[in-house]
């Protein structure tokens, strides 16, 4: 519904400016515009009508600076030896590391380290949360996949950025409490730090991704809509392009990838047969994938549909991390009046159990994802027919401290580039 206003408050605008330039002789099919509204210019907008906001702003111009610079490096990967190929690493999740993994990851990591904003930062590349030391009066969490998809660089297809931004809800110390990294139990502190950033998708405050393909997009949503910014090479500025986005209420393409099909559940394989046959709806879906979460997402945000990563026989809790992928991307999709779920529970109300969580995700189109929930219900006989256990409500510290080891969760520090900030 608030997209649906949205939508006709702008078609509304477009009709009123339309009669006035008309009435003043000019026609609005050649009318240009020199003040482009650009992402910084935004960020100012947005904190000029709410102050608070201010650290948030500081944070986006780190941001948009990161996936300028990624842009840049996935656009001469083809060009550069050292940018592209194996980076001859494993990362934390056992998944062979392209060098741009790592030269992303360390972008986008010192890109919002050096805000002095955020007081703690989990990357889906890092083993461990890692602690902000020069961060000063720190609001601000922020987790990320920073470059998702890269088994594509190769082939030059479609990869992105994904991430997202949390308040902090225990403010942590950066030297005074910190454990001995050799230990394999969380102190008390760490614990509580810990928590910072194990919080559900519906406590984010931003989340967004960059998709780097024939063009460089930045989508983000504060909480109040969603808006997309197209970079634009000749002034080098992330330029408003696509205000406002509202997913279709339905649409007529599913995006999965079906080479796992002989792995899925039986109602799940139904499912998407009931797609295709045209069984579940009057018009037969159309299937299209490109093996990049953000990339397919974003063709399902624009034209609607379903984007699924179901749960398999290889993975009982599906592939798709919680904190770094699926929860700022169902940020982003509900914000655009659609919504994601696991089948059985909303994506956005999972509280995270450890950094390194997977889930199966069904996201898209509002009417699409009601239909498939409908239809797993319908068709699933027993619990062992679900494709995921998920805790109900937040994780305290004991549990935290009883679960999990220094190796899983570490708060890892980093080395100060500003001594004058070290905080005791």
């Amino acid at each position: 519904f608030v997209c649906s206003l949205r939508q006709a408050s702008k078609m509304l605008l477009l009709l009123f400016l339309g009669i006035v330039l008309r009435n003043n002789g000019l026609s609005p099919e050649t009318t240009t515009t020199t003040k482009k509204m650009t992402l910084s210019r935004y960020m100012l907008e947005v904190t000029r009508k709410d102050p608070e906001l201010q650290d948030l702003e500081r944070l986006m111009a780190s941001v948009q600076m990161a996936c300028k610079t990624i842009s840049s490096l996935v656009q001469r990967a083809g060009l550069n030896s050292e940018l592209s190929g194996l980076a001859n690493d494993i990362n934390v999740q056992g998944e062979e590391q392209k060098k741009l993994d790592v030269i992303s990851n360390n972008v986008l990591k010192d890109a919002l380290r050096y805000t002095g904003r955020l007081g703690l930062v989990a990357s889906e590349e890092e083993a461990n949360p890692l602690l902000v030391e020069e961060a000063y009066d720190a609001k601000y969490v922020a987790v990320f996949d920073p470059l998702d998809g890269s088994s594509n660089i190769d082939a030059a297809i479609a990869t992105g950025t994904i991430f997202g931004i949390f308040e902090q809800t225990e403010e942590c110390f950066f030297e005074s409490h910190y454990q001995d990294r050799d230990s394999e139990v969380l102190d008390d502190y760490a614990q509580k730090c810990l928590l910072n950033a194990l919080q559900p998708g519906d406590s984010l405050v931003a989340a967004g991704y960059c998709m780097y393909s024939s063009s460089t997009v930045l989508v983000l949503t504060l909480g109040k809509g969603v808006h997309g910014f197209t970079l634009d090479p000749h002034i080098d500025e992330f330029v408003l392009s696509h205000p406002d986005l509202c997913i279709p209420d339905q649409g007529q393409i599913y995006s999965v990838n079906e080479a796992n099909f002989d792995k899925w559940s039986p109602p799940i394989q139904k499912y998407f047969q009931a797609l295709k046959s045209g069984n579940l709806r009057p018009t037969r879906y159309s299937a299209r994938y490109i093996g990049s979460m953000v990339a397919d997402v974003h063709r399902t945000l624009l034209y609607g549909g379903i984007y699924a990563y179901p749960a398999d026989m290889h993975h009982p809790n599906g592939k798709i991390r919680l904190l770094y992928e699926a929860a700022p991307m169902s940020f982003i999709i509900s914000q655009a009046g659609g919504r994601a779920s696991t089948g059985f529970a909303d994506i956005m109300a999972i509280h995270p159990t450890s950094v390194h969580q997977r889930v199966p995700i069904f996201i898209g189109s509002k009417q699409d994802i009601a239909d498939f929930e409908a239809f797993l219900a319908a068709n699933s006989s027993s619990d062992d027919d679900r494709n995921n256990a998920l805790l109900d409500g937040p994780l305290t510290s004991q549990q935290v401290g009883n679960s999990k080891k220094i190796d899983d969760v570490n708060l890892s520090p980093q080395p100060s580039r500003n001594k004058n900030n070290k905080q005791a």
